[in-house]
């Protein structure tokens, strides 16, 4: 299941399945979106590796069987600001200081981002993340 909005406002929201499948779609698409605004090079790559690395966190470890993760990114004059949202809330995400097999989406996001965090929700968290252009 997927919706999408883009606006001339510079936002993006979408809703995507919690499976590998929609990770990569995430990914894919604000790629496309962040063509679309214009963003390009190294800020982009940023962007999306972000995007990425948020997406697959959602899936892996905020997935609730039947419920959507959303990715939603806003365009500024100089940055762009990611946030994705999951439905399990309990889940807060913390780098690993020494992570061994796997463990560094977020210590990439950390290089990656000028400032990341995460936020409650009635359902779930949020994840967010802002790149500059």
């Amino acid at each position: 299941m997927k919706s999408e909005t883009s606006t001339p406002t510079g936002e993006f929201t979408l809703r995507l399945s919690a499976t590998r499948r929609g990770a990569r779609l995430a990914r894919l698409l604000a790629v496309q979106q962040l063509q679309d605004w214009g963003v390009r090079g190294s800020a982009a790559d940023s962007a999306a590796l972000v995007v990425a690395e948020l997406a697959n966190n959602a899936v892996q470890h905020g997935r609730v069987p039947g419920r959507d993760f959303e990715v939603r990114m806003e365009r500024a004059d100089d940055h762009v600001h990611i946030e994705l949202s999951d439905a399990r809330g309990a889940r807060r995400p913390q780098p690993r200081p020494e992570p061994d097999e796997g463990g560094y989406g977020l210590l990439l996001v950390a290089a990656l981002a000028t400032a990341w965090g995460v936020k409650g929700r009635c359902v779930g968290k949020t994840v967010w993340a802002v790149v500059r252009t």
